[in-house]
Order: structure tokens, then sequence, then C-alpha cells
């Protein structure tokens, strides 16, 4: 399997669906990456686990339908093209 474009773009495909279907109760809160709501103050940088939550958080709110979308384009290219 040659390394190309194609390939790296269905590894980041890969990676973000799995980031999209990390579950909060069953494994996040597990973990302890679950989303605090009261973490810092006003002024204070958010530290790395809280930013990777939000990161978390955010891929799961902003890509759910894009992700839909481009996982449908994805099998068809795989079905026409092998």
């Amino acid at each position: 399997m040659a390394f190309t474009l194609y390939s790296l773009l269905q590894a980041s495909l890969l990676i973000v669906n799995a980031v999209a279907v990390l579950h909060e109760e069953r494994f996040l809160r597990h973990v302890g990456w679950g989303s605090d709501k009261g973490i810092g103050g006003f002024g204070e940088e958010p530290g790395i686990k809280a930013q990777l939550t939000n990161l978390i958080q955010s891929i799961r709110t902003v890509m759910r339908v894009p992700l839909i979308a481009l996982n449908s384009i994805t099998i068809v290219l795989l079905l026409l093209f092998g």
C-alpha cells in the first residue's frame, strides 16, 4: 500500500470518527475526561486537559453531519475503485 494523499485523508477521517464516537458518560467520565462546567476563573488560561475536552466536545458537535457525508463518499469511492 503506497502512502498517498488519499490514504492520509482516509486516516484522518478514521481519527475524527474515533473522536466523534467517544461517549461522555460511558468512557470519558470513567477516565477523568468528562466536561466540567466550573473549570478555571476569569482571565485564567485553561489547562491542557480542559482544552482537549473542549476539542473533543467541539468535534462531536460540529462534525456530526459532515462526517455522515464524508463517510458515505469514502464508502462509495472504495466500492467503485477498490
